[in-house]
């Protein structure tokens, strides 16, 4: 397997060199040997982007919002990057929606980069590669990266642990307010958008989701109250308004030491996630393997109970 200059790879990236960005990509995306190499280089260069995290049933306009939200970044001078997460192709296991055509708009843009990630079957809306993706914008100078999560109901909640904000968007007319509900999206939003608002129902979509916002609501003073906003994206509007919610909502963060707390939060479930699946690679390894044999025998005896099994297998794992 050809090796590659990591160290030229990352300076590169920080220059802004698309391709240098989309190769460091790769190798997340394919589990490079490289990728703890790539990691420990760009972990000083990360923590200053702004991740805001886009989610919503398939039709309320993610990718049209997100083209908006790029457009507005863009004018006030900011670097951004954008994770679309697909569904995977069932024959080629990569991104079949392609959401970049739908941001064609940015595509000659250098202070954009834009790239589309497959789920590879994973659940809960992104990619298992993306939280290495994230820093990979991060450290190459993004100001703010926005992930596009795939519209997939009820495991879409996971958008919450890799963002630092989290945008639900709605649309009239979809029975969207009973479905967040059971999806549980309504429980992890710190803004709502009400798009597609110049249609027939925008208005009542909106105060139903106030309604339900409101349930058994038990804030404090200090608490945030996540606000409402209808857009109509595709024609720009109330797109400036949703920018300005979400450096409120940031601001409010700083403030009162949230931000440091979620990012410190998804650190931890990424190193969680990273341990586990090293974990289970070794576990694989073991197939076959006489120790793994002679517990397995000693349970089907009825010598040993599969938990107790289970504790001498793992203290044989960190022994080794």
């Amino acid at each position: 397997m050809t090796t590659v200059d990591v160290p030229s790879l990352v300076a590169q990236a920080r220059e802004g060199r698309p391709r240098a960005v989309a190769r460091l990509i790769s190798l997340v995306e394919g589990a490079s040997p490289q990728l703890r190499e790539v990691m420990a280089a760009l972990a000083p260069l990360t923590g200053g982007a702004y991740v805001v995290g886009l989610t919503g049933s398939p039709g309320v306009g993610k990718s049209t919002s997100t083209s908006a939200l790029v457009s507005a970044y863009r004018r006030a001078g900011k670097r951004v990057g954008v994770l679309a997460v697909d569904p995977s192709s069932p024959f080629s296991g990569g991104a079949l929606l392609g959401d970049r055509v739908r941001m064609s708009d940015h595509a000659s843009d250098p202070g954009v980069y834009i790239r589309s990630m497959a789920t590879r079957g994973h659940l809960g809306g992104l990619a298992w590669s993306a939280p290495q993706a994230i820093r990979v914008l991060d450290a190459a100078g993004c100001d703010v990266i926005l992930v596009e999560t795939v519209g997939v109901g009820q495991s879409e909640v996971e958008i919450a642990s890799q963002a630092d904000t989290s945008v639900v968007l709605l649309a009239p007319g979809m029975g969207d307010g009973i479905q967040a509900a059971k999806a549980g999206i309504l429980e992890i939003g710190d803004v709502y958008v009400v798009n597609k608002a110049d249609r027939d129902g925008a208005d009542a979509t909106a105060r139903e989701l106030n309604h339900m916002l409101g349930l058994g609501e038990s804030r404090g003073p200090d608490s945030w109250r996540p606000p409402i906003i209808k857009t109509v994206a595709a024609r720009g509007q109330g797109i400036d308004e949703v920018v300005e919610a979400l450096e409120k909502h940031r601001a409010w963060m700083d403030e009162h030491g949230v931000l440091a707390e979620r990012r410190t939060a998804r650190a931890a479930r990424e190193i969680e996630t990273i341990a586990i699946t090293a974990l289970r690679a070794r576990l694989a390894d073991l197939r076959g393997d006489a120790r793994l044999d002679a517990l397995a025998a000693r349970v089907a005896a009825g010598e040993l109970d599969p938990y107790a099994a289970s504790d001498t297998l793992l203290a044989t794992l960190t022994e080794a």
